[in-house]
């Protein structure tokens, strides 16, 4: 994998995994090399991508189930940042990379997403209004001393409220994911959950 300048000059105080062998292959591959999107890749990808289609994918669920020690926190007040954890299912978008540049691209999407171990990519399949889709989504770890699991509402409110780190404040990570989820006419019930408690806990302390 070649180095790769962050596109805002933010870098994670965790160093980038290594790529195993399977997944460095799809760099030079002649398939099509598509990236499943949830989170923040969806508002904010900083690559350059050849398609963008709307996705659905069975198995996995969009949670709030990772800390984040520098990303959207800090090691003494951690935040909270989204996963792909297991069950249910998930609507997002699936990009695919542009063939000309697909090494480039897919380290840039390495170096951003697969830091501190936290998440492993995993071949799965979408299913796109134009027909289903072999892609690649990052998947949470469940080992990981990060790992959350399924924190309540309530729980995850509090925590993203307070939490700022390298990349912005939890509050605004949450609000441009659903913002995004709107706009592509997708309601997520949990995350507008969350998001009607954080503006709670915000007139609570008189900051509204």
């Amino acid at each position: 994998m070649t180095a790769v300048e962050p596109a805002d000059g933010y870098v994670s105080i965790y160093p980038v995994d290594p790529m195993p062998e399977p997944i460095a292959a799809l760099r030079a591959g002649a398939e099509p090399v598509w990236v499943f999107a949830y989170g923040s890749l969806m508002w904010n990808p900083e690559f350059d991508f050849a398609e963008a289609r709307p996705g659905l994918l069975h198995g996995y669920h969009r949670s709030f189930c990772l800390y984040s020690r520098d990303y959207r926190g800090s090691p003494e007040r951690p935040g909270l940042v989204l996963g792909l954890d297991r069950g249910g299912s998930c609507v997002g978008i699936v990009y695919r990379l542009p063939p000309e540049r697909l090494g480039e691209t897919f380290d840039r999407i390495w170096a951003r997403e697969m830091t501190g171990r936290v998440y492993q990519m995993r071949r799965v399949r979408v299913r796109t209004p134009q027909g289903g889709v072999i892609a690649q989504a990052c998947v949470v770890r469940r080992d990981s001393p990060d790992y959350a699991g399924r924190l309540s509402a309530e729980d995850a409110a509090r925590v993203l409220a307070n939490a700022v780190g390298g990349r912005g404040t939890g509050r605004d990570y949450l609000t441009n994911t659903v913002r995004h989820l709107e706009a592509l006419g997708i309601r997520d019930g949990r995350l507008h959950r969350i998001e009607a408690r954080i503006a709670q806990l915000g007139c609570a302390d008189g900051g509204g």
